[in-house]
């Protein structure tokens, strides 16, 4: 699409002869000799109409109402079909960002290269557009049609930003739901196998073998035996990437990557790359890696990387083996695997540096407790086979199994050398069963020599153990206690150079800290526990914040592991701290990221109600104007979950603090100078533009005679598009006031808040919200500010919705709603539901006049039913106004 096309307003001829065209052509009554005629012509004006002309004129059409049902249906076929066009897919984003504009942005006719313009409703609207299947078509065959501009977008032709926002789509809209993105769905087969066929060509189906290379209509084996091109590998790590770490989830993320983690650990641990092959191939495939044991750094997930250590390709029967190789030009590629033997020596010489950069992306994303257990696993798997060598037997085995069997020992052996001198304070993450190897080792070495070099390893092992911050021998019990210390004694005592100096040298620095230990008191195990969330609350800050650049899947990572602190109430957080970082992550784009926010405030919000409240009051309020009103309605949305959450606890001070704060904003008193110094600026450039474009457009039409049908419009249509520009327009509120969206917001929340707990809110501030949405009902009359009337009267109703639980439960009110004040609200409520222009205030208001006289008649049957009560207990009878005296009332809104 070229870049100078912009979402113009279709010419009116076009939407009229469509509608012609469609009558022609689908009239049921009409003869099949003018339906076909018509459907010819309907047609060839789909066909000759541009993209970004038609996208418009059939989303008007296609309005509910609007038109006859038979003619509606062929006219939403069309637009499904749409994105099925060359620039179809681009066009339809664009148009949707067009139609949901951000108030960050300045109306750039650019959407696609502005990111701050594509909101979450744009993407949410695109989304689902792209994700539906039409139903004249099958699944595969629609994501088959629309993957390659997907793919291209994905690419970042038109943006990084765009590419974002198409991923998003394809993971969330397309693989995230199950009957598209399960292994062998459409969805599946379409976007993801041909990207880890890539990586990994063993996953290609028996049906196509991976030596067949295809040129047109020729098919080639083994072709130079490359199976994979270098730039085929390359836009596939590309793609990969930008589709794993754009999306939040995890399980996107597992699902991806988890068939081709070996080869990517090959490519990631790949020996001194030329500089064209680490930015193209091994760095984006290190960043896969990284994130991949990020969020799932388990045994079972390292354990595949570590058994395949050495990996260079895969040797995957029925598929013949192949292997990266690196080309002259410096890049790598994948090829048939030779059939002669590898050289062990060459082999041997890589495994320190594989381990090393295992052992690296280990220590920098794993937990402590994970790193603890891949430890623990090969150090028994190491000295069970430590023993069975020390047992003389003679065997004849292949010779490929002993060298298989040799170079796997030597990458156990290795990895757990580099875990030691690179990660020493991660391998004490599990004490307890680490003394217990240790004390298994010392005991099979009393009864029979295990070997020093296994014993070596043991003693340096509990050097860490002892040597370790927070360290106390109640960490061990006393039978290990006493294992240990004889075992040192014993040791120290033989002659064994190797081992005898350290076991005497770790027999008194044990006895060292336990004098230490004497000297001192405290609760270890509360200590202990302390400690271990100091560690969970730091590795959740370097999820979230990290260097900046975690992708989405780690920040959502992150955040989990702080909600299970908040959860158990951890006495290591620092609540405001995580209240700020929770504040700035609410200012992200990703819908995902966002939920799990709102989440963590509504946890916060139990034990800490006021720093919480205060926090989202803060970032909704925008007091230093820095935030867009996008950012502010999310701070919103929090608000509400989290008053939501407080229920009857949301009263006293802060409740009376949020219900101002809200009528500030929904008021129109708000003034924001910052905001109407940037509006006056932005309408002296668009100004300026528009004259440069008049100015242009008449000297091109100079001399031209235009044809006045063209020119020509109808009224219904010049009013519906006046109307529609004034509702967006108006929604930015005159120059230096509140967003309309915003106040629109504010009474949502402040009529929630009442209905939540109006016994918490004081008289003054109750009374002043209703005569507040009664002012909104009566002034506020313009159609750009039918949102705001309906959240005025959606106001009232919860209002009334409170009084009347307020009674069901028998809580005690500060105030009462008298007969005449009643009367007044019902009054005006009538006269919104008979003039107002919106149809949904009108129905609204007739739903609350409905809600009082229900709650009236309720109120007058409670009070008979009282005086009943006390006249059959013996008191006198009371009148109904004496039934409100002493108390506050609302004697006229």
């Amino acid at each position: 699409m070229a870049e100078n096309q912009t979402p113009a307003a279709p010419q009116p001829t076009i939407a009229q002869d469509i509608v012609n065209a469609a009558t022609k052509a689908f009239n049921p009554t009409s003869t099949a000799e003018s339906r076909e005629a018509g459907l010819e012509e309907y047609n060839g004006i789909i066909a000759s109409a541009t993209t970004w002309v038609l996208l418009p004129v059939l989303n008007s059409l296609i309005k509910p109402n609007l038109l006859p049902q038979w003619m509606r249906e062929p006219l939403l076929q069309s637009l499904t079909l749409l994105p099925l066009r060359p620039d179809g897919v681009r066009s339809t984003l664009e148009f949707v960002f067009s139609v949901h504009p951000s108030s960050q942005g300045s109306g750039s006719a650019q959407p696609q290269k502005n990111g701050a313009s594509i909101t979450h409703e744009a993407v949410a609207v695109g989304t689902k557009l792209l994700s539906s299947v039409p139903p004249t078509m099958t699944a595969e065959a629609w994501f088959r049609a629309i993957s390659g501009q997907l793919l291209d977008l994905l690419d970042g032709i038109a943006g990084k930003d765009l590419a974002k926002v198409v991923a998003q789509i394809v993971g969330f809209g397309i693989l995230g739901q199950r009957q598209f993105g399960a292994p062998g769905a459409p969805g599946w087969e379409v976007f993801v196998q041909p990207l880890i066929e890539a990586v990994n060509p063993s996953l290609a189906p028996e049906s196509r073998p991976i030596c067949a290379e295809s040129d047109g209509d020729v098919t080639t084996l083994c072709l130079d035996r490359v199976i994979v091109p270098a730039q085929r590998l390359e836009t596939a790590l590309h793609r990969l990437s930008v589709l794993v770490l754009s999306n939040s989830s995890p399980g996107l993320c597992r699902r991806i990557l988890k068939p081709i983690i070996v080869q990517l650990w090959a490519l990631a641990s790949w020996g001194q790359p030329a500089e064209a092959a680490e930015a193209r191939f091994v760095s984006p495939a290190r960043s896969l890696v990284q994130t991949y044991l990020q969020l799932f750094g388990k045994l079972d997930s390292i354990s595949p990387i570590v058994d395949d250590l050495l990996c260079t390709g895969a040797d995957s029967p029925p598929q013949p083996p192949w292997r990266y190789r690196l080309t002259a030009n410096g890049e790598i590629e994948s090829a048939l695997r030779t059939q002669q033997g590898e050289d062990l020596s060459l082999v041997w010489n890589e495994v320190e540096h594989k381990a090393s950069v295992l052992v690296g992306i280990m220590a920098s994303v794993c937990s402590n407790a994970d790193v603890a257990t891949v430890f623990l696993h090969y150090l028994d798997r190491w000295i069970q086979t430590a023993r069975e060598q020390d047992q003389v037997q003679i065997k004849i085995v292949a010779q490929d199994h002993d060298s298989g069997s040799t170079v796997r020992q030597l990458v156990e052996v290795t990895l757990l050398q580099r875990l030691m001198i690179q990660a020493p304070e991660k391998l004490v993450g599990h004490v307890k069963q680490l003394i217990e190897v240790i004390c298994q080792v010392l005991v099979a070495d009393g009864r029979s020599p295990v070997g020093d070099d296994v014993v070596s390893v043991v003693l340096s092992l509990l050097n860490l153990v002892i040597t370790a911050p927070g360290f106390q021998r109640s960490n061990m019990g006393a039978e290990q206690m006493k294992t240990i210390e004889d075992a040192l004694g014993r040791l120290g005592g033989e002659d064994r150079p190797e081992v005898s100096p350290t076991a005497k040298n770790l027999g008194m620095l044990l006895r060292y800290r336990d004098e230490l230990e004497e000297a001192g008191d405290g609760d270890s195990a509360a200590r202990a526990r302390h400690e271990e969330d100091e560690k969970t609350y730091r590795l959740a800050m370097s999820y979230i914040s990290g260097d900046g650049d975690n992708p989405p899947p780690v920040v959502s990572e992150g955040i989990n592991l702080l909600s299970k602190l908040i959860v158990a109430e951890s006495p290591v957080l620092d609540i405001q701290a995580v209240a700020v970082l929770m504040s700035s992550l609410l200012k992200e784009t990703d819908d995902f990221i966002n939920l799990r926010v709102v989440k963590v405030f509504t946890l916060l919000a139990n034990k800490h109600p006021k720093t919480t409240v205060q926090e989202l009051l803060d970032g909704y309020l925008d007091a230093q104007e820095k935030s867009s009103t996008d950012v502010r309605l999310r701070f919103g949305e929090a608000l509400a979950q989290v008053i939501e959450r407080l229920g009857e606890t949301f009263c006293g001070p802060v409740a009376n603090e949020v219900c101002e704060s809200l009528m500030s904003i929904a008021g129109r008193r708000g003034h924001r100078p910052k905001t109407m110094a940037k509006q006056a600026r932005e309408e002296r450039l668009e100004g300026a533009k528009r004259q440069r474009v008049e100015a242009a457009e008449a000297g091109e039409k100079a001399g031209e005679v235009v044809d006045e049908e063209e020119e020509a419009m109808t009224d219904r249509e010049g009013e519906n598009m006046a109307m529609l520009a004034r509702i967006v327009e108006g929604w930015e509120g005159k120059r230096g006031s509140e967003d309309v969206r915003m106040r629109a917001s504010a009474l949502s929340i402040l009529g929630a808040g009442l209905e939540t707990n109006i016994c918490g809110v004081e008289e003054r501030v109750v009374s002043d919200a209703v005569e507040l949405c009664l002012q909104v009902l009566t002034l506020e009359r313009g159609p750009e500010l039918g949102i705001l009337r309906r959240a005025a009267v959606v106001g009232i109703l919860s209002l009334v919705r409170a009084l009347d639980g307020a009674r069901e439960e028998k809580r005690q009110l500060g105030l009462v709603l008298t007969e005449t004040g009643r009367a007044e609200l019902q009054s005006r409520l009538s006269y919104v539901a008979e003039t107002d222009g919106d149809g949904l205030v009108q129905q609204h208001a007739r739903d609350t006049i409905e809600s009082l006289e229900s709650w009236r008649a309720r109120e007058t049957a409670s009070a008979w039913t009282a005086q009943l009560q006390m006249r059959v207990d013996g008191g006198a009878a009371v009148s109904g106004s004496d039934l409100i005296q002493g108390r506050p009332r609302i004697e006229e809104i």
